[in-house]
C-alpha cells in the first residue's frame, strides 16, 4: 500500500468527521467551546493517527498509532453519548454516528490483526 488515503478506514473515519462538524452545529451556543470543541478533537484524531502511524514506516508503529485512533474512537462515542443524554442530539443521529463508529472500530482492530500477523 502506498498511501494512507487508500487505506478504507481511513477514507470512512474522514467522512465521520464531515458528519459529526454536521451535527455539531445543532449544539447549543455554549457548547461550542466544550463538549462540541471536544467532540470535534476526538473525531478529527482518528484519521490523523491512521495516517500518522501509516508513514511512520514501521509495522510496530502504525499498530500503536491504530491503537491511539481507536482509543479516540471510544473517547468520541462517550462523548457523543454525554450529548445525547444532554438532548443535544436525536436518537436518529446518534445511532446513525454510532454505527459508523462501530464499524470504523472492527476496521481499526481487523487492520491491526492484520499486521501484527503480517509481522
Amino acid at each position: 500500500m502506498q498511501s494512507y488515503k487508500e487505506l478504507v478506514v481511513w477514507k470512512k473515519s474522514i467522512q465521520l468527521v464531515i458528519s459529526i462538524y454536521d451535527i455539531v452545529k445543532m449544539f447549543p451556543k455554549e457548547e461550542m467551546y466544550g463538549l462540541s470543541s471536544q467532540i470535534k478533537r476526538a473525531a478529527v484524531s482518528v484519521p490523523s493517527n491512521i495516517a500518522e502511524g501509516h508513514d511512520r514506516n514501521s509495522d510496530k508503529e502504525f499498530c500503536q498509532f491504530l491503537c491511539i485512533a481507536r482509543g479516540s474512537l471510544a473517547e468520541l462515542e462517550t462523548q457523543l453519548i454525554i450529548a445525547s443524554k444532554l438532548e443535544y442530539l436525536n436518537e436518529i443521529s446518534i445511532n446513525e454516528i454510532l454505527r459508523d463508529c462501530d464499524e470504523i472500530g472492527k476496521m481499526l482492530n481487523a487492520l491491526i490483526k492484520k499486521i501484527k500477523t503480517d509481522s
